[in-house]
């Protein structure tokens, strides 16, 4: 699905950057970019119901996907915690193949594209062999990844990750870890080894690096990453947990927010996952940084993580974009609601970051998409010339849609529907996602179901 040949796109309603309007026409080239946005066009081309552009999923983990429900039973400690899931979760991927991968990486991206997802970044951490020999090929697994974009057609920013050490004393990786391992210049390597893989996608794809956390990469080769870097894509895990606050503190000085804004010229490439763990202050700090902060209400709600002090951080003009990262749940407008809800219920309000011009919805969704847009280092997240044709239609016929103007269309969706609204979905142009279905649905469920059965009888 790596080919566009151009086409209009024509919607009774579109949000656009000046805001929203009636009966658009939207035409983009064979290389998926828009050319031309016209308002009080006359139907032509594909007919949609109301035209939005589409967020990126800023963070995955592919892979957990397919664990999805089967870690809610209590361990045989008192309390279980995001750590007890994390042993969990590295005694599963311990069975995991290649073959594996590439079935539950398709799987995966369908279900993002059917909730309204154009692309997605891979925070791919995932390199070696049960037992941390490397594969004949070093960047194997990232290789899976790409083939599994190739089948979906979902825009792709691949994120190899630079895993180091089991803690900031540079213990050695347990065995759970161990296939996440690099020293720096074999990631180096493995890197250059991405950075061609993906030269096979279309011309969307972007790779960027990802130091996994502060606890993972000293901070050496935490510089060495970020040269490597340069201007692309940088994510990186920070402040998620308490245990890793209190960890990096004792270790590094300074709280993890405090010391990497101290230490890095944190900008606008930067995308920071979770901050869950933030003081007032490291809450201001990161949103004038002009850093995407990377939520993942969902998986935060499920690993008990805490909650991002949004309220704060919009405030002070803060960036953000949304992702899925454990994959126990792929929806987009339920993370969405849970960013919102979160704030609601921790403040005990309501309209928590609505504004006199914006209403809630509106507010989160352009928020996401402008945010997931940078961190995604793709140029995408508004219906205009020069941007990539990244769009989701609502059906306008869904019950609750009918008869919804202006900011309620977001409201609505949001707050009272789910993406069983979303109709169709374009990524650069590509009409991957039509009447709610991925165009190549039935073949990738049906590996993924062959898949889950053969690792069932190896788990």
């Amino acid at each position: 699905m790596s080919t566009v040949s151009g086409a209009t796109v024509f919607a009774g309603k579109a949000l656009l950057p000046e805001g929203w309007a009636k009966n658009v026409a939207v035409t983009f080239d064979e290389k998926g970019v828009i050319t031309s946005v016209r308002q009080g066009a006359e139907p032509e081309g594909v007919q949609a119901g109301t035209l939005l552009p589409a967020p990126v999923n800023l963070h995955s983990h592919a892979f957990q996907r397919a664990m999805a429900g089967m870690s809610e039973r209590r361990g045989a400690e008192a309390r279980d915690s995001f750590w007890t899931w994390r042993q969990i979760m590295f005694r599963f991927l311990d069975a995991l193949t290649p073959d594996d991968v590439e079935a539950i990486a398709a799987f995966v991206q369908m279900e993002m594209l059917e909730a309204g997802y154009s692309a997605v970044g891979e925070f791919h951490y995932l390199h070696h062999q049960a037992g941390g020999a490397t594969y004949d090929n070093l960047a194997e697994m990232s290789e899976r990844i790409v083939a599994a974009a190739q089948e979906t057609g979902i825009g792709l920013t691949h994120l190899p990750v630079f895993y180091q050490y089991g803690g900031c004393d540079r213990r050695p990786l347990a065995p759970g870890q161990i296939r996440f391992g690099n020293d720096f210049d074999r990631f180096q390597k493995l890197h250059e080894l991405a950075s061609k893989a993906i030269q096979s996608l279309p011309s969307d794809a972007v790779i960027g690096v990802a130091p996994h956390s502060l606890r993972a990469v000293d901070q050496q080769d935490l510089k060495n990453a970020v040269a490597l870097a340069g201007a692309s894509p940088l994510h990186m895990h920070l402040a998620e947990q308490v245990a890793e606050v209190d960890e990096v503190q004792a270790a590094w000085g300074r709280r993890p927010v405090e010391w990497l804004l101290a230490n890095q010229d944190v900008s606008t490439n930067w995308c920071l996952i979770h901050c869950t763990q933030m003081t007032p202050e490291e809450t201001v700090g990161l949103a004038k940084s002009g850093a995407v902060a990377g939520l993942c209400p969902i998986t935060e709600s499920s690993l008990g993580d805490g909650i991002f002090d949004g309220v704060r951080y919009l405030a002070n003009n803060g960036r953000f974009g949304v992702g899925s990262d454990s994959n126990i749940r792929i929806s987009l407008s339920e993370e969405l609601r849970t960013l919102e809800y979160s704030q609601r219920l921790r403040d005990k309000c309501r309209a928590s970051v609505a504004t006199p011009e914006k209403s809630t919805g509106r507010v989160i969704f352009e928020g996401a998409v402008a945010g997931g847009a940078q961190a995604a280092g793709r140029k995408a997240g508004v219906l205009a010339e020069g941007a990539y044709a990244d769009f989701l239609a609502l059906d306008d016929k869904a019950i609750d849609l009918e008869g919804r103007e202006g900011d309620e269309i977001l409201d609505t969706y949001i707050f009272a529907g789910d993406d069983r609204m979303v109709s169709d979905v374009w990524s650069a142009g590509r009409h991957v996602v039509q009447h709610g279905k991925h165009v190549k649905g039935d073949a990738i469920r049906a590996r993924y179901r062959a898949t889950m059965a053969s690792l069932r009888n190896r788990l």
